[in-house]
C-alpha cells in the first residue's frame, strides 16, 4: 500500500486540527521541550487561539542539564499573549542516564546535589519548596510524571482536557505506531491524531492531541521562516558544526539517542561543559567514546596511530580521569585474564598479538590487545566480555563503590543487567 496523501498542505490540516481542539475542548494545555516540534506547535496555537480568542497552558519539565540556549527559547515562548499558565517544572525527576552502568539513572534538581547543579533553579518555576502536587514523589519516573500531572490537571478544571504533543512519525516507528493503529487505543471521534490516556487500568479524560504529526523536519523550518517564528538556536550551531537537520536532537544529553551528541554539547556550550562533566556520573567517557561501541555504537574509534595495545592502556587511563577506582577495577581483571592465558596456553605478555582471529575473539577463544580493548570500550562492570562472570567479590567491590558515591543503586534504578537487578533487590 502506497502513501495516502491529504488534499490540503501539512500546514493547513494542523491549523485546521488546532480549531478542533480549541472548539471542542474548554481547557487545553501544549507539552514543550523547547525542540522545533513542540515549539512550532505551540507558536502555531498561539495564533490559533488569539484568533478564536481562547486561552491554554503550557507543561515544560526542565532536565536542569540543558543547553543555555534551550532555557532562553523557553523565556520566549513564555511571552506567547494566548498562555494563561506556563507549568515550568524543576522537580527532582529521575532520569536515564545511557553512558553509565554504575549510575544508570540520574535525578535532576536533586537537593542533595545543589552543588553541582548546572544551573540556578528558575526563580518562576515548580520546585520543592512550593511544589501543588501532593502526589509527587522525588525520584520518580517522567513517563510517569506526565501521566500524573493530566490526572492533576483534569481534576483541578473537571471537564475533558485536550494535550497538544508535538510529535512527528517521521522521526520514529514508535511514533507512527502511536498515531496509526486505532485499534490499539481510544480515539477523539474516531481521529487517528488523538489517543485517550490511560493511567494504571483506567482512562483519563484527557485526550493527547498530534497536530503536526505528519509534518516533515522541512515544514518545521519552514513554518519558522515563514511565520518569522521564535526559535532555539543552538540548532543553528548544531548546523554549522556539521550536524544536518534530519540528525538535531534535542532533550537532556544522557539519554540514549543524545549520549551520541556529547561531543556536540561540548562544542556548542564549552562554558557549562565542566559543570555538566561533573554533574553525572560517565559523562566524560560519554564524550570522548561516543562515537564507539562504548556506548552501543557498532564502530571502534580506535585511532590509526595507535595498536590495540596503546588504545586498551588509553582507555583504562581516560576511565581512570572521571573515576580511579573503576579503572583499578577493570585492571585487576584484565591482569588475571592475562595470567589465565599464561599459565592455560604459555601466552607471555609480551607475545599477546594485537589482533586474532574475528571469529575467535567473538566466540571468546582467543586472547589480543583488540578483545582487551573492546571489553574497556564496552564500559561492563564484570567484564563478561572476556568470558568473566559476576563474583562475590564482584558485588563486594560494587557495594563499597555505591557506598562511596551515596547509594547510586536503590529501588529506584532501572536497568537492564540482570545481576545489577538482583543487587537493587536485595537493597530494597
Amino acid at each position: 500500500m502506497g502513501k495516502i496523501f491529504l488534499e490540503k498542505d501539512v500546514l493547513q490540516a494542523a491549523f485546521e486540527r488546532l480549531e478542533l481542539i480549541f472548539k471542542n475542548f474548554e481547557n487545553v494545555y501544549f507539552s514543550v521541550s523547547g525542540g522545533k516540534d513542540s515549539s512550532v506547535m505551540v507558536q502555531l496555537a498561539n495564533m490559533v487561539a488569539k484568533k478564536l480568542n481562547k486561552k491554554f497552558d503550557v507543561l515544560y519539565i526542565d532536565f536542569e542539564a540543558q543547553y543555555k540556549h534551550t532555557i532562553q527559547h523557553i523565556e520566549e515562548l513564555k511571552q506567547l499573549p494566548q498562555i494563561r499558565d506556563f507549568y515550568h517544572i524543576a522537580l527532582p525527576i529521575a532520569l536515564r542516564n545511557a553512558v553509565s552502568v554504575l549510575q544508570p539513572k540520574w535525578i535532576c534538581w536533586e537537593e542533595e546535589s545543589k552543588d553541582l547543579w548546572v544551573r540556578d533553579m528558575p526563580k518562576d518555576s515548580i520546585n520543592m519548596s512550593n511544589c501543588p502536587f501532593d502526589w509527587f514523589v522525588k525520584g520518580e519516573e517522567f513517563e510517569e510524571f506526565i501521566i500524573q500531572f493530566a490526572d492533576w490537571y483534569q481534576k483541578k478544571y473537571k471537564t475533558s482536557i485536550a494535550c497538544g504533543v508535538g510529535i512527528r512519525t517521521d522521526e520514529s516507528l514508535n511514533r507512527f505506531r502511536t498515531i496509526a493503529f486505532q485499534d490499539r487505543k481510544i480515539t477523539y471521534n474516531n481521529l487517528n491524531w488523538t489517543t485517550k490516556i490511560k493511567y494504571h487500568d483506567k482512562y483519563l479524560d484527557v485526550y493527547n492531541f498530534y497536530p503536526i504529526y505528519d509534518w516533515r523536519t522541512e515544514d518545521i523550518w519552514g513554518a519558522v521562516s515563514k511565520f518569522d517564528f521564535k526559535f532555539n538556536y543552538i540548532y543553528e550551531l548544531m548546523y554549522k558544526n556539521g550536524l544536518g537537520i534530519h540528525e538535531q536532537r534535542l532533550c537532556q544529553p544522557f539519554g540514549d539517542d543524545q549520549k551520541n551528541g556529547l561531543n556536540q554539547f561540548k562544542a556548542l556550550e564549552y562554558e557549562t561543559w565542566g559543570k555538566v562533566l561533573n554533574r553525572v556520573n560517565g559523562v566524560n567517557f560519554g564524550n570522548i567514546y561516543c562515537k564507539t561501541t562504548a556506548l552501543g555504537n557498532i564502530k571502534s574509534c580506535k585511532p590509526s596511530f595507535m595498536t590495540w595495545q596503546e588504545y586498551a592502556i588509553f582507555l583504562l587511563e581516560s576511565i581512570g580521569i572521571y573515576n580511579y577506582d573503576l579503572m583499578r577495577h577493570y585492571y585487576r581483571k584484565i591482569k588475571k585474564f592475562i595470567i589465565w592465558y599464561k599459565n592455560k596456553y604459555g601466552v607471555e605478555l609480551k607475545d599477546i598479538p594485537d589482533t586474532a582471529e574475528c571469529k575467535l575473539e567473538n566466540q571468546r577463544k582467543a586472547i589480543s590487545w583488540r578483545r582487551i580493548a573492546r571489553a574497556i570500550e564496552k564500559n561492563d562492570f564484570y567484564l563478561k566480555r572476556l568470558s568473566f562472570a559476576p563474583t562475590k567479590n564482584d558485588d563486594k567491590e560494587l557495594q563499597i563503590l555505591i557506598h562511596k558515591w551515596d547509594n547510586l543503586l536503590n529501588k529506584q534504578t532501572k536497568t537492564d543487567d540482570t545481576t545489577l537487578q538482583k543487587i537493587i533487590a536485595a537493597q530494597a
